[in-house]
């Protein structure tokens, strides 16, 4: 029995005066009315020790957050999108709300019902991790494969950035050829500048090194002085961004109305690129954006070569006639290739003084021209002059 049991009982069943009861137990009279009192309100469970925590917590996180950080959790589960802690909190940050920690989220989360224990995962110090310095110092790139509505398999072309995990191209195929990867790679070299290299599986449309030769994006990487690195056979942790990346996205498309045709996926990719680059926090850069850290660094630049950092790209077919047209300065241009390489695909490198034109497949220069701006026909310089091609 408790001490302030013995004195209340004292008091109310042996007969002792609160102040006999006070100098029998060696308390003050104080303590023994406020024990009596609260054995008349209460009985005796009113005698034992109450605890000394306030009601309310004046740092205690507000329910209306409480119930944001619920309804965040719902909303980003339904729309495919990441919805951990880290994430939410940025949102809460977004929104000019109070941010509680990403610990207590997840309490508030897990008080809700609304996270499913997952299995044991191997510790992220046992991961030997590399990442790029600078934006575009490294540019990962790989292909996944999807369906439409009727069940066609597409294939999804997608280059990211190492650093920042920028999503600079995502683009959908019926199958990712070599011709491909060459295009969305210009294409993305326009708007961001070249990268000072790139890592890739060992695919044929990345690279024919197995096959004892080179394919034309291995030839325009040499030309532009960008180092190609490729992962090993068999090892798809070499890739490990793109691999996650791949993950993502499948999970977003999954809460999407399937796509019935190329175009109408390619709509809903070009909508995930927003949301992917501009309001989606990435773990792994600090509660960032990727288009934030993008923007954030200097970006690396390719080894310099004799190629003019000037320069354009074009992809190509020689015509029936052995001529390719080229314009310049919003004027037409024909190049005379030659009637032997007639339906070859070609790559075209153009910088301020001249136009190569080499084989897409083997890397082999058909033709060089010399820029004229005020003629319309640029003849082959490997060639001796000869008539203007089809004249009579």
């Amino acid at each position: 029995m408790s001490k302030a049991r013995v004195i209340v009982l004292s008091v109310v069943h042996q007969g002792l005066t609160k102040a006999e009861a006070a100098r029998k137990f060696d308390v003050s009279w104080q303590w023994v009315h406020t024990l009596v009192t609260r054995y008349e309100t209460g009985g005796l469970d009113a005698l034992e020790p109450h605890s000394r925590r306030p009601h309310t917590s004046s740092t205690g996180t507000p329910e209306h957050v409480r119930t944001r950080i619920i309804a965040l959790r719902q909303q980003l589960t339904t729309d495919g999108l990441d919805a951990g802690p880290v994430t939410i909190a940025w949102h809460l940050e977004q929104e000019h709300l109070p941010v509680p920690s990403t610990s207590t989220i997840r309490r508030i989360l897990d008080a809700a019902g609304l996270i499913t224990p997952q299995p044991k995962k191997r510790p992220k110090s046992s991961y030997r991790r590399f990442e790029a310095d600078q934006p575009n110092e490294t540019w990962q790139s790989d292909f996944t494969h999807w369906r439409l509505a009727d069940g066609t398999d597409i294939e999804i072309l997608n280059w990211l950035d190492d650093h920042s995990r920028l999503l600079l191209s995502c683009t959908a195929h019926h199958r990712v050829t070599g011709t491909d990867v060459i295009t969305t790679f210009t294409t993305t070299t326009e708007a961001h500048g070249l990268p000072a290299s790139t890592l890739t599986d060992n695919g044929l449309v990345y690279t024919a090194r197995f096959r004892g030769s080179r394919n034309g994006f291995e030839y325009l990487l040499a030309a532009l002085g960008i180092q190609q690195k490729n992962g090993h056979p068999y090892h798809p942790q070499t890739q490990g961004k793109i691999e996650r990346f791949h993950q993502t996205l499948k999970r977003w498309l999954t809460n999407q109305t399937p796509a019935a045709t190329i175009p109408e996926l390619q709509t809903q990719l070009d909508r995930f690129r927003i949301i992917y680059n501009q309001h989606r926090p990435h773990r792994a850069l600090g509660r960032l954006t990727p288009a934030l850290a993008y923007a954030a660094t200097i970006k690396a630049q390719p080894t310099p070569n004799s190629l003019s950092t000037h320069y354009r790209v074009r992809f190509d077919t020689v015509d029936r006639f052995g001529k390719l047209t080229l314009r310049r300065a919003g004027k037409l241009h024909h190049l005379g290739i030659g009637h032997e390489h007639a339906g070859n695909p070609v790559l075209i490198l153009v910088d301020h003084t001249s136009a190569t034109v080499t084989h897409l497949d083997t890397g082999e220069i058909l033709s060089t021209h010399h820029i004229e701006p005020d003629k319309k026909y640029w003849r082959n310089q490997t060639k001796k002059p000869g008539r203007w091609p089809g004249s009579s």
